[in-house]
């Protein structure tokens, strides 16, 4: 709702240091700031103590908002949180895939679900703790996404999905801060959480720390259990489920290849995992697909810097369009780090260009062309 210049705004809170003092930010200002928590996990679950959407979190959140000033409500989203973001984890690992669960959350809860609520409380836009710079209306109307001026917490990867829509009704007000700043700021204002723990993905966590294990026992899933085995085929171990593990992995593979193992592909329609050298893993690209573009889509080959992982170096890159929603990436030098059911995501400097989900890698230049 705007009357005259003033806003209203609803700030994510998490019961983090960050969003509270991107609320505190907002509560600074002119506009009308009301304080929401999404609810995410039930006490019960098997997330770790310092999980955030937990009890916790839930009354540092409160407290924050008591500091600033702020109403405070909770939304339950435990249901859409297990339809849209967990099911749909499990299902790319259960298919020998590597999901990235923060891409879903922030397009189908945070920007979706969260902004459909502030609507109803007649609410302009929605503030995040997100480490990334949002302006609105860039050229020829299009919302332009950067990357945060901290480089080293920059979280813009994880908002490619995002619409335009959902970008125009977005505000990260500590894009342009380093975290040290923000832990400043927090303490400056009083905040009770100034000096608390970062919890880092710590919603999608387990108490074992297999997240996909948890997922297979929420969903019931099947543990396809079955041999290890090199590119020429031969058994060099057995796993417990082809869901463990993840292309690039290379810890907790106990096998003997004369050299480090890494994971170079998964097999779950014959519960193989394929492991290699470092030279079977590298590729000199990738084919994705569901490409979405926050600019104008590119009608031929463009170049990039594209980025296959959070916190991944960005690569030098050629975008080739294909049919459909399909491209193709080619990098200028081989790479390791990719991984079906990623995130592939295009900038042009700290500009996000687009992105998109990783289908398949280009094998090396050393060993021929073909898609794996």
């Amino acid at each position: 709702m705007t009357t005259g210049t003033r806003r209203r705004i609803v700030a994510a809170m998490s019961g983090g240091v960050d969003s509270s003092v991107a609320a505190a930010l907002l509560a600074r200002g002119p506009d009308e700031v009301i304080g929401v928590t999404l609810c995410l996990r039930p006490p019960e679950s098997t997330a770790p103590a310092r999980a955030c959407c937990g009890t916790d979190d839930l009354s540092m959140a409160r407290r924050v908002a008591d500091r600033l000033g702020i109403p405070h409500y909770v939304v339950d989203a435990r249901s859409e949180f297990e339809a849209l973001v967990l099911r749909p984890g499990w299902e790319e690992y259960d298919s020998g895939r590597t999901p990235n669960p923060c891409v879903l959350c922030n397009q189908q809860l945070k920007f979706g679900l969260l902004l459909s609520h502030a609507r109803v409380l007649g609410a302009d836009a929605i503030a995040t703790g997100h480490y990334a710079r949002i302006e609105p209306e860039g050229e020829g109307g299009r919302p332009v996404l950067r990357r945060a001026c901290d480089r080293r917490k920059d979280q813009s990867y994880f908002l490619f999905a995002l619409s335009p829509e959902q970008l125009r009704a977005a505000r990260t007000p500590i894009g342009g801060m380093t975290k040290v700043e923000v832990r400043a700021l927090a303490a400056e204002l009083g905040l009770p959480n100034a000096e608390r723990p970062g919890s880092r993905d710590a919603c999608l966590a387990a108490r074992d720390g297999s997240f996909a294990e948890a997922l297979r026992e929420l969903f019931g899933g099947t543990a396809r259990e079955g041999p290890i085995v090199d590119a020429s085929g031969r058994v060099v171990g057995r796993h417990r489920g082809c869901h463990r593990f993840t292309v690039g992995q290379r810890h907790g593979l106990r096998v003997g290849l004369g050299g480090p193992a890494y994971v170079v592909e998964i097999r779950p329609e014959r519960g193989e995992v394929v492991v290699g050298s470092w030279d079977e893993l590298v590729c000199r690209g990738l084919i994705a697909s569901r490409v979405r573009w926050l600019v104008e889509p590119p009608a031929g080959e463009i170049g990039v810097q594209a980025q296959t992982r959070y916190r991944q170096p960005v690569v030098e890159s050629r975008v080739r369009p294909l049919e459909g929603d399909r491209v193709e990436v080619l990098f200028a030098k081989d790479a390791a780090g990719v991984a079906p059911g990623q995130a592939v995501v295009f900038y042009d400097d700290d500009r996000v260009l687009g992105g998109g989900w990783i289908d398949g890698r280009l094998g090396p230049r050393t060993t021929g062309s073909g898609e794996t």
